[in-house]
């Protein structure tokens, strides 16, 4: 049997549609399953949020217990060796004896460590709330933008949680942070 020329034009016409609507049910398909992966994407930084905030509270305040517990020790250890080591002489002659002797210094080591975790810690967590943010935009574009608008514009905007302060939210609130002063007495 062979085909005329009306026929073959129809079966062109007909394979380019089917072709056509194809590419646009894998465009949909496509579209709204990137939407998915971002809104899953989300939710799994959401978790891993929590999980950093969780051990930066934890670190932080782990270590801080350690300069004090130092501080507490050496007070009661320099106090013993200082009552030791002079007990018996006369009167004068321990203030010189303190003035020429080497005695156990107290080290700030451990507040720098302290220092360095805190300020390690936040930026870790500042990197991970940014990440979160920037997930979020992505999701916006996706559902506002055409042609995926089309596709996922109707479906809700994510909700997430940025752990700030009430000091942040003050500012932002009323446009001004005026408090300049570091050492408030």
């Amino acid at each position: 049997m062979k085909l005329s020329g009306p026929a073959i034009a129809g079966l062109a016409v007909g394979g380019i549609v089917i072709l056509v609507g194809l590419m646009i049910a894998f465009w949909w398909f496509g579209t709204s399953n990137h939407e998915i992966d971002i809104r899953n994407q989300a939710v799994a930084q959401q978790k891993a949020n929590e999980a950093v905030f969780d051990k930066t509270w934890k670190s932080i305040s782990q270590i801080a217990q350690l300069p004090m517990e130092y501080a507490s020790k050496f007070k009661e250890i320099y106090h013993d060796i200082m009552a030791e080591r002079y007990q018996g002489d006369a009167k004068g002659a321990p203030l010189m004896k303190w003035i020429q002797e080497q005695n156990p210094q107290f080290s700030t080591t451990l507040y720098e460590r302290v220092a360095d975790a805190v300020e390690s810690n936040r930026a870790e967590f500042l990197m991970v709330q940014k990440r979160l943010i920037d997930i979020k935009r992505e999701h916006d574009n996706i559902r506002m933008k055409f042609p995926s608008s089309i596709v996922v514009g109707g479906r809700p905007a994510l909700e997430i949680k940025i752990v700030t302060s009430t000091k942040t939210e003050k500012a932002f609130g009323t446009g001004k942070d005026d408090d300049v002063n570091l050492f408030k007495k």
